[in-house]
This record gives structure tokens, C-alpha cells and sequence, in this order.
């Protein structure tokens, strides 16, 4: 959590070695995730750009894909085929695509596969790693394959091959899923992304056009476990129960403040905290200091660490509201939640990432569940909790609203990435027509 320390790090890496793109990356995620100011993010995008450029002989200007195909060849490059936010958001919309005019190609940039990669891995036509190659032979192995358009499902996080993109394997190439900002790559074309978190008065946030896609970018796999949305917890708890189970990384000074003074407005109100970091006692002591700084006791918290996932999807059952932090809010969590008939409280943004909760929540049908700042925030929270008959009513209907939203219809969602490929390859044949 220590954020200014580790960017300064991250710089003073990279002004020992100017080439190393992985201290790139970290300051990239860093900067994308909590302290995003475009200008700045820009500047350094662009100098990640620049330590690639070098290391590449000559990007490809020609290719050998179809210009007429009854099938646009897809690619797809990821580190994360498996149990991960990415393979969540993915495995529900590749079912969809068996019969379509896609044709799916997979270049993993790693080898750790689980029982998701083992239901994903039937999508796709050719499933290629791309361990153990360098930059320019994974580059010619996708443009041998012939790929109209190259999706990276990385960004800046961890396991990317965003130098394979610099050499340009494929016509079109688009940045989409696994990140929330600009790769800073000039070769790649697109960011996909949606009416909220990419409004087009934020162009200037990107070195790709933005391509919206009409109502979410995300599409989440409904969880294939067996649980049921049990009551409201607060009827039986005579409380109510905020929850939250993003990583303690997202929770800053600011969010505990807020949350602090949530749960000093509300009588008896908890809050449920769930993460990996929380199964150390020093985490967990630590959470307990910084709340306590703001007059909450450890009575008002409950702190668990990691669980199997049908244990802890089963813990939402515990939670009345879900408060989403800021700038980075929960995805994946949020999803989650949604699912299991809890209702997240988030704040609006002004940039990709701190719009997230945003487009989750005008795509489910929950924008009155967005304040637009801090006091908002704390309104919208006390008003929400005061009505359990509302929360109760919501709660029993919410799975079904969300199963029917464009946060998880598929065979919806999947209509309008299809139209949106196929339309950027048209556009690209339009301005190729020469070649």
C-alpha cells in the first residue's frame, strides 16, 4: 500500500536502466490505478514505447490474412486463461462463439493452466504459448497464423507481451479487458471500451481510439457454483453489514475515513473485510490501527482472509451493502456481489478505472447507487441502510435483474463484440483499399 514510495522505485529503476520494461509496466499500473493525472501517464507511456522501439528490426507493414474471410481470425494474448478476473469476464462470452464468424486463436503467455483454461481451451481453434519465444518470434508466429486482429488482455499487468504488439503481427490490434488505460504502444489501434468508463471527452486519456461498445465492455461468467441468496442479513442480525472484499491495496487514508465515518453515523454497523492479505495477523492488525484512528473499534470489523470460491461467494451472505473503494473499485468483487443480491454503493471518477463501478452500475440498473463525491457517498450509504424493507425487496430480486442485464448476457454481449471486430475490419479495408 505504500504507493509514492513504490513509484519512486519504479523511477529510480528505470533511470538505472532505461530499457527495463518491467519497472515500465509496475509505474504504468501503478500510476493507472491510484494516481492518474493523463498528461503525466502520457509521458510515460510513451517513454515505455520508446524502450521497445529499439529492440525491434523491422515491424511488419504487410500481411497475408484474408481480405474477404467468412471468418475474422481473432487473437487473443493472455496471461490470465485461468481462474482469474480475466478468465471470468472471458469464459462466458467465448461460449457464444462456436457457431459465430469468428475464428478464436489463444497465445497464452503462460504455462499454469486450471479447470477454467480446461473449459475455455475448446473455444478456440489453435491454442499457441508463447513461453519461451522472444518478442519477434512470437510476432512471426501470430502473423504467420494470419490473424486480422490481435487483442492484448494484459495492459501493464502481470505476464504481458506488450512488445510483441510493437512489431504490428496483425492489421488491426486492440487493447481490451485486463487494463484500464493506454498501453502508451503506438501500434495499437484500439481501446474497447464502453459509453462510461471511456466517454469521448477522455480521447485525450489514450494513444488509441476509443471503440465503444454500446452498453458494458465487460460481460461477466455467471459463477458455476450452486448457492443460494440467502435473506437480508441485517433481519436477523438487528445490524447492518457493509462489506468489502477487494484487496487492502484499493482501501487508502480516504476510504477508511469515509468508511470510519459511516460506521460512526450508523448505530451498530459493521464492516466486513475479505482478502488474501487478511489470513496474516499483521495485516489484520494493521487495519485494526487504522480504523481505530478514526474511532472504530475492533467490535465494528470483521477481517477474513482468502476461502475456496464457492466459500467465499457463500460470505456475501453475510454482507447487507457492499462499498465499492475509489479510485480503483471492484470489478470481479462487484460482479460477484451483484450475483449474490448485494447492492454496491460506488463513487463516480474521472478516468477509466475510477468509472468501472459506474458502468457496472448503469448496466445493472443500479445508478442510483453511484454518488457523485465523498458526502454523497456517505448519504447515499446512511439512506440505503435505514431502509431494510428496500434493501430486503432489492436483495430478493437482484440476481435475477443482473443475470438479465448486459453485465451478464452473453448471447447479448457477444452480438455487439462480433458487429464491433467486424466493423473494425471494414473500416481497415476501406482505408486499405490499395493494398
Amino acid at each position: 500500500g505504500a504507493l509514492e514510495e513504490a513509484e519512486a522505485s519504479c523511477r529510480k529503476a528505470i533511470a538505472l536502466k532505461s530499457d527495463f520494461t518491467a519497472g515500465y509496466s509496475t509505474l504504468l499500473f501503478l500510476q493507472s490505478s491510484s494516481n492518474f493525472e493523463h498528461t503525466s501517464y502520457l509521458k510515460d507511456a510513451l517513454s515505455y514505447a520508446k524502450s521497445i522501439r529499439g529492440k525491434i528490426s523491422l515491424r511488419f507493414s504487410e500481411w497475408s490474412c484474408a481480405r474477404e474471410p467468412e471468418r475474422l481470425r481473432i487473437g487473443l494474448v493472455s496471461g490470465d486463461f485461468s481462474n482469474h478476473p480475466v478468465g471470468y469476464f472471458l469464459e462466458g462470452l467465448l461460449a457464444q462463439f462456436n457457431s459465430s464468424s469468428l475464428e478464436l486463436y489463444a497465445y497464452p503467455t503462460k504455462l499454469l493452466e486450471d479447470e477454467l483454461t480446461t473449459r475455455i481451451k475448446p473455444y478456440f481453434s489453435y491454442w499457441s504459448p508463447l513461453l519461451g519465444k522472444s518478442d519477434q518470434e512470437a510476432a512471426q508466429l501470430i502473423h504467420n497464423d494470419k490473424i486480422h486482429i490481435l487483442i492484448d488482455l494484459s495492459g501493464h499487468t502481470a505476464n504481458n507481451r506488450l512488445p510483441i504488439f510493437a512489431w504490428k503481427p496483425a492489421p488491426i490490434q486492440v487493447s481490451w479487458l485486463g487494463y484500464w488505460a493506454s498501453s502508451g504502444v503506438p501500434e495499437m489501434d484500439y481501446i474497447l471500451g464502453d459509453p462510461f468508463v471511456t466517454p469521448n471527452n477522455e480521447a485525450a486519456h489514450f494513444i488509441e481510439k476509443i471503440w465503444q461498445l454500446p452498453e458494458s465492455y465487460l460481460c461477466f461468467t455467471k459463477p458455476n457454483v450452486a448457492l443460494e441468496v440467502m435473506p437480508l442479513p441485517a433481519l436477523s442480525a438487528g445490524v447492518i453489514t457493509f462489506g468489502c472484499f477487494n484487496k487492502l491495496v484499493k482501501m487508502t487514508d480516504e476510504v477508511v475515513s469515509l468508511r470510519s465515518k459511516i460506521l460512526n453515523i450508523i448505530p451498530g454497523s459493521k464492516l466486513f473485510l475479505k482478502n488474501d492479505q487478511l489470513q496474516y495477523a499483521s495485516e489484520r492488525n494493521k487495519v485494526l490501527s487504522r480504523f481505530a484512528a478514526h474511532g472504530i473499534g475492533a467490535d465494528q470489523l470483521i477481517l477474513e482472509g482468502p476461502s475456496p470460491r464457492a466459500e467465499y461467494l457463500a460470505s456475501y451472505n453475510r454482507v447487507d451493502i457492499a462499498l465499492s473503494p475509489y479510485p480503483y473499485g471492484g470489478g470481479t468483487t462487484s460482479a460477484e456481489g451483484l450475483w449474490m443480491g448485494v447492492p454496491v454503493l460506488t463513487k463516480r471518477g474521472d478516468y477509466f478505472l475510477s468509472h468501472l463501478g459506474e458502468s457496472i452500475a448503469h448496466n445493472t440498473g443500479l445508478s442510483d447507487w453511484i454518488a457523485a463525491d465523498e458526502d454523497e457517498y456517505i448519504a447515499k450509504a446512511v439512506q440505503f441502510s435505514s431502509d431494510l424493507d428496500g434493501l430486503m425487496k432489492l436483495r430478493a430480486g437482484l440476481r435475477e435483474q443482473v443475470l438479465a442485464s448486459p453485465l451478464f448476457d452473453a448471447p447479448r454481449f457477444a452480438r455487439h463484440f462480433v458487429r464491433a471486430v467486424w466493423s473494425m475490419w471494414s473500416k481497415w479495408q476501406e482505408t486499405n483499399l490499395s493494398q
